[in-house]
């Protein structure tokens, strides 16, 4: 099978180009390498497989179109894997029409492309985000998109509407994946686990909405991975699906996590919610779980302590310059999640209140770190699907 992948040099898109090459897969990546990070970061992910035998790299901006046309012309793809977008929503506040430019231009210069050539199987990627403060907790596939809380997710809406004319018009196949929360190695230096590991190591402070109620879904690259793989396997006419761990975990815990990994209390300096993010994002797996027999595995089950370990060392003690590693950090908190999840769920209106959260409660919850005689629930190899926690009559995340 030939895929196109965009967005090859990212975080998720390399992970996607590398697991589709290592099982025979013919991949053709593209990226522009976007200066919203190091070019020189993005290198090294693009390094991590560039040299296969079965990939073609091309640099190149998917706001091109005749370019675009020119590369489906060239290449009889079967599978197109579109991951290459502007995120991070706080950033996309004051830049709506870049944000508009590439994520919706770019995606309709994609499919257009893919229909003019002939390329039906489309899948891309999506965010929770496009829920914004969903009523139903947790988010169902089912619940109305319509409200977004800032110009990134609004962008997204728009890419899942025009896959579905797209879909109905010329009979394209479009699968959207609505990505909750990844983390992991290769992730972006903007991202919330790596800024904030950063600061607390560096003894510099953090800010922390609401007291630190919020809660995310966070997810682990390898599990976005297997579930976008699966997708592409399964090449369905239309669906919007969401992939997430299904067990949101509360801010203060997560910094807590932190604290643990980097041997440094946070300084915090509390603020406000801003309006344009949820209280909570709390991906409902059901639909991933029957279509893609998604299962969340844990990170790296049976060397969990010598992991945080590694990642102690990545952060050292406490200075800046030597958090050299960004993947050993992201091991290391996915074995801190790993046990601290709870079996149950959890529902938290954006008033911070939690409703249905009983004695499982995420925030409440008392946890267990790698030394601890707890096990955690993704080494008994079930699904994290805890019971779901009924709403009151309006409940917005």
């Amino acid at each position: 099978m030939k895929v196109l992948v965009t967005g090859a040099a990212g975080f998720i898109g390399s992970h996607i180009a590398e697991r589709l090459l290592a099982r025979g897969d013919q991949v053709v990546g593209l990226d522009n390498f976007a200066p919203n990070y190091s070019r020189a970061r993005k290198a090294a992910n693009l390094a991590e497989y560039g040299d296969h035998p079965k990939f073609e790299f091309l640099e190149a901006d998917i706001r091109d179109a005749d370019r675009m046309r020119t590369l489906f012309g060239h290449h009889q793809f079967d599978r197109v894997v579109h991951l290459a977008a502007m995120g991070n929503v706080r950033y996309s506040i004051e830049h709506a029409q870049e944000y508009a430019a590439v994520n919706i231009a770019g995606t309709v210069n994609l499919l257009e492309a893919a229909r003019l050539t002939g390329t039906r199987d489309f899948i891309y990627a999506s965010t929770s985000s496009v829920y914004g403060n969903a009523e139903v907790i947790p988010f169902v596939e089912t619940a109305p998109a319509v409200r977004p809380l800032a110009p990134y997710p609004a962008t997204k809406i728009a890419c899942e509407l025009m896959a579905h004319t797209y879909h109905v018009a010329f009979g394209m196949k479009c699968t959207g994946l609505r990505f909750f929360n990844v983390y992991g190695p290769r992730g972006r230096p903007d991202m919330m686990p790596f800024v904030f590991t950063e600061r607390i190591a560096a003894g510099q402070p953090i800010r922390v909405f609401a007291g630190g109620r919020p809660q995310r879904d966070w997810t682990y690259i390898d599990d976005i991975a297997g579930g976008v793989l699966a997708a592409i396997d399964a090449s369905f006419d239309y669906e919007i699906i969401n992939l997430g761990r299904g067990q949101p975990i509360g801010l203060t815990r997560f910094i807590e996590i932190i604290e643990q990994l980097v041997g440094r209390k946070a300084i915090i300096e509390h603020a406000p919610l801003p309006p344009t993010e949820p209280m909570i994002t709390y991906a409902n797996v059901d639909k991933a779980a029957r279509l893609l027999n998604w299962v969340v595995h844990a990170a790296l089950q049976g060397r969990k302590v010598a992991v945080v370990a590694s990642g102690k060392a990545a952060v050292g003690d406490g200075a800046p310059s030597s958090i050299r590693n960004t993947d050993q950090v992201s091991v290391g908190l996915a074995v801190g999640l790993d046990f601290t999840l709870p079996s149950g769920g959890v529902a938290v209106g954006r008033d911070g209140v939690q409703r249905g959260a009983g004695r499982d409660s995420v925030e409440g919850a008392t946890t267990a770190l790698p030394g601890d005689t707890a096990e955690a629930p993704a080494a008994r190899g079930v699904a994290r699907r805890g019971p779901r926690a009924p709403c009151a009559p309006r409940c917005p995340g």
